[in-house]
């Protein structure tokens, strides 16, 4: 299977197209409220606080997983599409620095349902495709994703000072009604989950208990805990590179988001084709051993070095996360696609979180050379730990979905 077998697909088509237009209206609309609040009140330090509620509600992100896995995924998948078109519209009613307050919920709220579109998109993907072409279709959204990132921000700032926040939020809410109305032309047909009498804590937890028994999946969550422990110094450290090494205004940094964006164009369609050849675990290895490289290139100090480094690390992430969302969903049942997925979300925030807050403080200490070498030296640690033998799986090709295996993986 390739991306040309996933195109021939029209519910395949249909369901990208409108999760494209989703993913332009977030990228915009994320940058476009930071620069509002700070229209509005003046202050970096409240411009800067818009951005704390988004991660703040991944901690939420179990609850979203265990409705998932309650209901069917589709009409889900269509309920909060039109929810967050109508989310979005409170908006509307922010006129003043007094109504920031508006703001900062709706970016609240905005990330809770995309907990909720996240772990139902996992799960139905699942559905809408084939296992063999899992891996595109997440590619493709990746590569979508890294794309908008070259434009989004960019047209989302621009029109913002042309027609305001308001109409902002309008053409934010019309992706979601777009992404909406395109699961619901999907012709894909979905069973009704059964669900077992559980506990709360037992129902809520079971994602993560998941995580933990499979061997496979527990390695992976071990190794990208580790890795992202550390990958959030570079946040700070790109700050010093261009103000100490290269002695360029903060603006430069856009210059280089922008490389980091022209990486991952090419990681993104890679992934999946290089999948097929070497497998999900192989292709999370490639991933961090990519960052690893992309750390060192970045100490070089000169512009060329800096340059190629922020290529590398491009180009890295698309396959890190590309073989991991793949391999939780093929060795995932069904009726647990949506907590493992709420799980492992979870899992990689919190350490990535912790480790941009880390970083600050670190680098008044350690200088931007000394934060590069702790990520090159812990992400190669992470990538021994991935890629060392799995008793009881191959160490080297691509997986069988959890439903094709003749024995359980779970120790």
């Amino acid at each position: 299977m390739t991306m040309r077998d996933l195109a021939k697909s029209r519910d395949a088509r249909v369901y990208l197209i409108g999760q494209s237009f989703s993913l332009f209206g977030d990228t915009a609309m994320f940058l476009a409220l930071g620069i509002w609040v700070k229209e509005l009140t003046h202050s970096n330090a409240d411009a800067g606080l818009t951005f704390l509620f988004f991660p703040l509600a991944a901690l939420f992100s179990p609850i979203a997983g265990m409705v998932v896995d309650r209901v069917r995924r589709r009409p889900t998948l269509i309920c909060v599409n039109f929810a967050s078109a109508a989310l979005v519209m409170l908006l509307l009613f922010v006129h003043n620095s007094s109504d920031i307050w508006i703001i900062y919920a709706t970016m609240f709220l905005y990330s809770f349902a995309g907990n909720f579109i996240g772990s139902a998109q996992s799960a139905f993907l699942t559905v809408l495709l084939p296992p063999e072409q899992l891996g595109d279709a997440n590619g493709f959204l990746r590569t979508v994703r890294e794309g908008l990132r070259l434009v989004a921000p960019l047209a989302g700032a621009g029109l913002f000072v042309i027609v305001g926040g308001h109409w902002i939020a309008v053409l934010d809410s019309a992706t979601f009604v777009i992404a909406g109305f395109s699961v619901l032309a999907l012709h894909v047909r979905e069973e009704k989950p059964v669900r077992l009498p559980e506990h709360f804590l037992t129902e809520i937890s079971a994602g993560f208990h998941h995580v933990a028994r499979t061997p496979i999946l527990r390695r992976m969550a071990i190794s990208l805990g580790i890795a992202l422990s550390v990958i959030g110094f570079l946040e700070t450290a790109i700050f010093a590179i261009t103000s100490d090494e290269l002695h360029r205004s903060p603006s430069f940094i856009g210059v280089l988001m922008a490389v980091q964006g022209v990486g991952a164009l090419i990681g993104g369609p890679l992934s999946a084709p290089a999948m097929r050849r070497v497998g999900e675990r192989w292709l999370c290895g490639i991933g961090l051993i990519g960052i690893v490289v992309g750390s060192l290139l970045l100490e070089g100090g000169s512009l060329v070095f800096v340059l190629m480094g922020g290529v590398v690390f491009g180009l890295a992430l698309p396959p890190l996360l590309v073989g991991a969302y793949t391999l939780l969903q093929l060795r995932t049942p069904g009726d647990l696609q949506g907590r493992a997925f709420s799980a492992f979300d979870l899992i990689a925030s919190l350490p990535q979180t912790m480790s941009i807050a880390l970083g600050a403080i670190l680098i008044t200490v350690l200088g931007y050379r000394g934060e590069l070498t702790i990520i090159a030296i812990v992400v190669s640690v992470a990538a021994l730990i991935m890629l060392l033998p799995i008793e009881g799986e191959p160490n080297f090709g691509p997986l069988v979905a959890v439903d094709h295996l003749a024995v359980a993986t779970v120790d």
